[in-house]
C-alpha cells in the first residue's frame, strides 16, 4: 500500500500538469467562441490511454521495487547485479551503489585480515601463558601454607582470565569448533566443580548438589565453559552459606547461591558486554565480561540463559537446555 500512494504521489505533479494544459485549452477554444467538446472529447481519449500508460509503468516499477527489496536483504559481497538503469539519474544512483559496494567490500577484506592476525596473536599468547602457569601450579603443589595457598587461589583465577581470553577469542570468530551431541550433565557439573574445590573448601562454602541423572544435546567444552563461569560468580560474591546445584524440569540446570544477590536495577543490563553493576564496582574485581561471554555461549549452543536474584538472600541462574531443535550429530 505504502508503495502505491508513494507511486500516485509522483505521478501527481503531471498529472495536475496535463490537467492544467487541458484547462488552458479549453479556457482558449471558450474565449475565441469555439466549441469546447473539441478539447474535451481528446482530453478523455489521451486521459484514458495515460492511465494505461501509468499502468505498465506502475507494474514494471513494482516489479523494480520488488527485487531491490529482495537485494537490500544481501549482504554487500551477494549483491551480483542491479536491475538496468532506465534513465541518467538511476544510471547516477547505480554508479553510487557500485562504489559503495567496492568500498564495503574492501573493508570487509582488510578488518578480517586485522582480526584475523589478532586472533591468531592471542591464540599463541594463551598457549604461551599456559606453559609458566602450568610450571607454577607443579611448583606450588608440595607446598601447604597459607603463602602458597594463596598463591595458588590467585594463579587459578589467572588461569580462568586466560580461559576468558581464548574463549572470547573463539566466540568471536566467524567458524566455531562446536560438537554436538547427547552428553550427561553429571560429569560436566563434576568437572566444573572439581576446578572450583579448593576454593569452596577455602571460603568454607557448602555445596548441596546430587546426581541428576540427566542428558542434554549440547557441546560439552562450552557448556562446562559457561558453567565454570556461572560458578566462578557465585563463590566470589558468596561469603558464606551454600551453592545449590539442581535440575528443574524439564531440563533447565540452576546454579543458585546464598551470596549478596544483584541490585533489581542491574539485572537488566547483567548481560552487557563490560557491565559490572553495583555490586561489581564495589568488588573492583569484576570485569564484566564472564556473564557476557555465558550469554554468547548459550545462545550459540541453543541454550537460553537467566537470572533471578534478591539483594542479600542471593543469585539463581538458570541454564534452560530444553531445546528440541538441536540434533546430536
Amino acid at each position: 500500500m505504502r508503495f502505491v500512494l508513494l507511486y500516485i504521489r509522483s505521478k501527481a505533479a503531471a498529472a495536475i500538469l496535463a490537467a492544467v494544459f487541458c484547462a488552458v485549452f479549453a479556457a482558449s477554444f471558450a474565449l475565441y467562441g469555439l466549441p469546447t467538446d473539441a478539447v474535451l472529447y481528446p482530453a478523455a481519449i489521451c486521459a484514458v490511454i495515460g492511465v494505461f500508460a501509468m499502468a505498465v509503468d506502475f507494474i514494471a516499477k513494482y516489479k523494480k521495487h520488488r527485487y531491490l527489496v529482495g537485494v537490500s536483504k544481501a549482504s554487500a559481497e551477494l549483491i551480483e547485479k542491479l536491475p538496468e538503469p532506465r534513465d541518467f539519474i538511476e544510471e547516477d544512483y547505480r554508479r553510487i551503489i557500485e562504489s559503495l559496494k567496492s568500498e564495503t567490500l574492501e573493508l570487509s577484506d582488510s578488518f578480517s585480515a586485522k582480526y584475523q592476525d589478532m586472533s591468531e596473536y592471542y591464540t599463541v599468547w594463551v598457549h604461551q601463558i599456559k606453559t609458566p602457569i602450568a610450571s607454577m601450579k607443579l611448583a606450588l603443589e608440595n607446598e601447604d601454607t597459607p603463602l602458597s595457598r594463596r598463591l595458588s587461589a590467585d594463579l587459578f583465577r589467572i588461569e580462568q582470565y586466560v580461559g576468558m581470553v581464548l574463549a572470547f577469542i573463539r566466540l568471536e570468530s566467524p567458524s566455531g569448533d562446536y560438537v554436538f551431541r547427547e552428553y550427561k550433565l553429571d560429569p560436566i557439573i563434576r568437572q566444573a566443580v572439581k576446578r572450583f574445590a579448593s576454593e569452596f573448601i577455602d571460603k568454607k562454602i557448602a555445596l548441596e548438589y546430587s546426581p541428576t541423572d540427566k542428558s542434554a544435546v549440547t557441546d560439552e567444552k562450552w557448556l562446562l565453559f559457561a558453567v565454570e563461569q556461572v560458578l566462578s560468580n557465585a563463590l566470589k560474591y558468596t561469603r558464606s552459606g551454600s551453592v545449590k546445584i539442581y535440575v528443574r524440569e524439564p531440563l533447565t540446570l540452576c546454579i543458585e547461591d546464598t551470596g549478596i544477590g544483584i541490585a533489581k536495577e542491574d539485572l537488566p543490563r547483567i548481560f552487557e558486554k563490560g557491565y559490572t553493576g553495583y555490586n561489581g564496582r564495589s568488588d573492583k574485581k569484576a570485569s564484566g565480561i564472564g556473564l557476557y561471554l555465558c550469554k554468547r555461549v548459550c545462545r550459540n549452543i541453543g541454550a537460553a540463559i537467566s537470572v533471578e536474584s534478591e539483594i542479600g538472600k542471593g543469585t539463581a541462574v538458570m541454564i534452560d537446555l530444553a531445546r528440541d531443535e538441536l540434533l546430536a550429530e
